[in-house]
């Protein structure tokens, strides 16, 4: 076994490999760019090399770099994570010459699996499933549309070499094809160096379902079930699971089978996944093989129990994978989140920035995990993905995962930045994907407008005024405690106010108990038992005898929720008895006699206009 490993990578998949490096007594060392010297993963290596300036393109990147780096510390292999050089064939060849082991698949399975049409064709030798097109560079946008109508439209136009959603168009109709041939053409030569560009037939209401493979250099491959990676905005992840809920156990066997004969086919060596498409009636194509470790690994671990990290670690050393294919377990439901630095209310608007704080969920093994690269008081940088962390749930059954994934998101609490973890809790609540109903064009169809928080509807509204009532009487009580008062004529604690939501007012009575607080909102009654404290970003605690974690902060006269994907202002007065009355000849709200107090019965006109005080008979309706 080795003693010293490098990892060519940084964040939270650095952090990952440094964890189960020293589980297995590895030392590790990290290398970092001038915006990661004070990095997370530079912190928790064995040893640390600098390797250039922040732009990836003169530090990660930098093939000469990371072998330098090699030599200096005496790694006896490099493990590459996922971006940057882990599907770089010449680095893998580089690494080899060099007497380094890389820790992943050979070269030469890189290369075969790293050009789409190339890899297209070993699928179809290994007789996995290919989806109807034409697998040659096409030559011109006139030849495109011949082609296109060969096949029956929709197509899609894809780049050979393209990647995250770029390089790749649908077409309809002739002159979209026309079009989108020469636009993919333009983009993959700029963006890849690489303008060969080939089409498919596009599958209308596709899953995208991947197959986690592993083989050693003993000729073992098997595979370890599926990833459910339909949820995507823009061809990106944003929600992987496993199993998948759409795929049965035929299906799932078949789709198996034909991952391992084609990392046979190749002789792949490590982990590794092969991406299926899946149309509506469990029809399945190969998509592309990612030679690498994928972003989503864990959730196949918490259902198989199997670190993927170690075994690539021990098939890189020579050793033989441990199990067959019939040992391996399927226990549970796993779910993953990617927790990024985004604005999901401003379009997904990047923000880069300091985390001024940063209290991630409470881990429980074999429950909730977190795997994160930064820490409190750390920065997002502008040149870098812009995770900020993985957030892995495992449950019994996938309804148990959904709600434990649902309180998992609402104790992240992350501030200076903005995160996408609002648009998560959205997602976890929608119920298309509570009923596992949902393809790669749910986002897109649900939210084409965008996201706001408009379009979140809570399940118990109430509960989120009763929780400001509570907070506001806990501030109150505060505010008594610190002050100074004058015998005789000291200041009591009101019962009874008027929380203002979205221009409606809810009249509330808040009673301090034992241990927490009865609160009346519109005649219904909540029971809250906390520990809450003036302060604290995470409420957590009981509502009813039901366990309730959500976000709640001062702003100033306001208070902002956060709970289940829903955001909410709230404001919160006390309430003036003697300032309410109804005029015996209409509806209106009259003040009966002067109290020289703003009237909280209208609320609202008071707010816009706020020189207007209460007078006898004066009508605020």
């Amino acid at each position: 076994m080795f003693k010293k490993i490098l990892i060519a990578n940084r964040g939270e998949i650095a952090c990952r490999v440094i964890k189960t490096a020293r589980k297995m007594g590895i030392q590790t060392v990290a290398v970092y760019s001038d915006a990661d010297k004070e990095a997370r993963h530079v912190e928790l290596a064995d040893e640390a090399v600098h390797i250039g300036p922040a732009p990836s393109r003169e530090s990660y990147l930098v093939m000469d770099k990371i072998i330098a780096a090699c030599k200096q510390t005496g790694a006896e292999a490099v493990n590459p994570g996922y971006g940057f050089l882990s599907e770089n064939e010449e680095f893998a060849r580089r690494v080899e010459e060099e007497g380094i082991v890389f820790i992943g698949p050979k070269h030469a399975a890189i290369a075969a699996m790293g050009d789409k049409i190339a890899s297209k064709k070993l699928a179809g030798a290994a007789k996995v499933n290919t989806i109807p097109g034409v697998n040659e560079p096409i030559p011109s946008p006139e030849k495109a549309v011949e082609i296109a109508q060969g096949i029956g439209y929709p197509v899609m136009i894809k780049a050979s070499a393209g990647g995250g959603g770029k390089g790749l168009r649908v077409a309809f109709n002739d002159k979209e094809a026309f079009e989108g041939f020469t636009s993919c053409q333009n983009e993959a030569r700029n963006s890849f160096g690489d303008d060969r560009v080939f089409i498919e037939k596009f599958v209308e209401e596709p899953r995208h379902i991947e197959i986690q493979v592993l083989g050693d250099g003993h000729g073992n491959v098997v595979y370890l079930w599926e990833r459910e990676c339909s949820i995507q905005r823009r061809h990106q992840k944003v929600i992987e699971e496993a199993p998948s809920p759409f795929l049965d156990d035929k299906t799932r066997k078949a789709m198996g089978d034909q991952a391992v004969a084609l990392a046979k086919a190749v002789g792949y060596q490590s982990a590794g996944t092969v991406e299926f498409v899946v149309s509506k009636d469990k029809s399945f194509y190969f998509l592309e093989m990612n030679t690498r470790l994928q972003v989503e690994h864990p959730v196949t671990e918490l259902i198989t129990g199997l670190d993927l990290v170690e075994l690539m670690i021990r098939m890189a050393a020579g050793e033989k994978l441990p199990f067959g294919q019939d040992d391996i377990p399927r226990k549970g439901w796993a779910i993953e989140c990617r927790i990024n630095a985004e604005d999901p209310f401003r379009n997904f608007l990047p923000s880069t920035g300091r985390l001024v704080r940063l209290a991630l969920p409470l881990e429980e093994e074999g429950k909730v995990w977190v795997e994160t690269g930064v820490a409190e008081g750390g920065e997002i940088p502008m040149y870098y993905d812009s995770m900020i962390a993985k957030l892995i749930v495992h449950g019994a059954d996938r309804h148990e995962a959904i709600a434990r994934m649902r309180e998992a998101l609402n104790a992240f609490v992350i501030r200076g930045i903005s995160s996408n973890i609002p648009f998560q809790a959205a997602l976890m609540a929608h119920e298309r994907f509570v009923g596992g109903n949902f393809n790669t064009g749910f986002i897109a169809e649900e939210f084409a407008k965008g996201f706001s928080a408009e379009l979140v509807a809570h399940d118990d509204p109430l509960l989120l005024v009763a929780v400001a009532a509570a907070v506001h009487r806990r501030y109150r009580e505060r505010a008594v405690a610190i002050s100074e008062q004058i015998p005789g004529h000291e200041v009591s604690i009101q019962s009874d106010f008027v929380v203002l939501v979205r221009g409606e007012p809810h009249p509330a009575s808040v009673v301090a108990t034992d241990g927490g607080y009865a609160v009346t909102v519109d005649g219904k009654r909540h029971h809250l038992i906390t520990d809450w404290q003036t302060g604290d970003i995470l409420f957590s605690g009981s509502v009813s005898g039901r366990p309730v974690r959500l976000q709640v902060e001062r702003m100033g006269l306001d208070y902002r929720l956060a709970h289940n994907g829903v955001q909410l202002t709230a404001r919160a007065a006390a309430a003036r008895p003697s300032c309410r009355s109804s005029c015996p000849s209409s509806s209106r709200t009259i003040c009966p006699s002067s109290c020289s107090r703003p009237c909280p019965a209208c609320w609202s006109t008071w707010r816009r206009r706020p020189a207007r005080r209460c007078r006898p008979g004066r009508s605020w309706r």
